[in-house]
């Protein structure tokens, strides 16, 4: 373990293993726009999510994708696209993104305000990730560069008994992009070699378009959020993979 080098990490399939969570979570929310769902969320729709999971950026996208695969959207031609979809549901429904940001918040407050213990069971880390975190912890600096709310976070990590400073996490809160953060942490740690770890390809693409963030190590989560052609065009496009034991090292 190099004390010099600074970790970046995604949450949410590099961290956390939180498809089911965020599946209910979305089919929750999603009752509360369409009267017509039911209330309880079966097993069957839940496995489709994960199949689904890869595309989802950001977690309040959760909401319209359990809408489209209650009305039995094929799961191939939501791989093949998306936001027309989307942007239709919204418009129907009359609601924009920030509307259902704060829904798919409010959705996960009122779950943890009545069972937190099942929303936390719910939002397991992956296999050994905890002992690495508290690894990192004793040796190194790290942070978490993320989609989802912090103070989602910051509940996870505290129930796995991994202390995180509120400025190291840096979530949809701040309305910024992994780059800009990324860009803030190297001008915080000037001549430290930073090494980003994250599991949606689209995300490492567009860091890498970034010529100030050259000198970043970016490293493909082959154990997150991704299908195989994810996979395939990481190694066609020269990212360093790492598998779960790879990065636990």
């Amino acid at each position: 373990m190099n004390d010099s080098i600074i970790y970046a990490l995604d949450f949410d399939g590099v961290i956390c293993d939180s498809a089911v969570e965020t599946g209910i979570s979305g089919w929750k929310a999603a009752c509360q726009i369409w009267r017509d769902m039911p209330e309880t969320i079966s097993a069957e729709m839940i496995e489709l999510f994960r199949q689904v999971r890869p595309i989802i950026e950001t977690g309040y996208e959760a909401i319209l994708t359990m809408r489209m695969l209650h009305l039995g959207e094929p799961i191939e031609s939501m791989y093949q696209g998306y936001t027309a979809e989307f942007d239709m549901l919204m418009r129907e429904a009359q609601v924009d993104s920030n509307d259902l940001k704060k829904l798919f918040g409010d959705t996960r407050d009122a779950w943890i305000a009545n069972d937190k213990a099942d929303w936390i069971q719910k939002n397991p880390l992956f296999p050994s990730v905890a002992e690495k975190l508290r690894q990192l912890n004793q040796h190194s600096t790290w942070y978490v560069i993320t989609t989802k709310q912090e103070r989602f976070v910051k509940k996870i990590l505290y129930a796995s008994n991994i202390p995180l400073s509120e400025e190291r996490i840096f979530g949809l809160d701040r309305n910024m992009s992994k780059a800009e953060v990324l860009k803030i942490l190297q001008n915080r740690h000037p001549g430290q070699t930073m090494h980003f770890v994250e599991d949606r390809l689209p995300a490492l693409l567009k860091v890498r378009q970034e010529s100030e963030l050259a000198a970043v190590q970016l490293f493909f989560a082959a154990w997150g959020y991704n299908c195989v052609e994810d996979k395939n065009q990481a190694t066609l496009a020269g990212f360093d993979h790492h598998q779960l034991h790879e990065f636990l090292v």
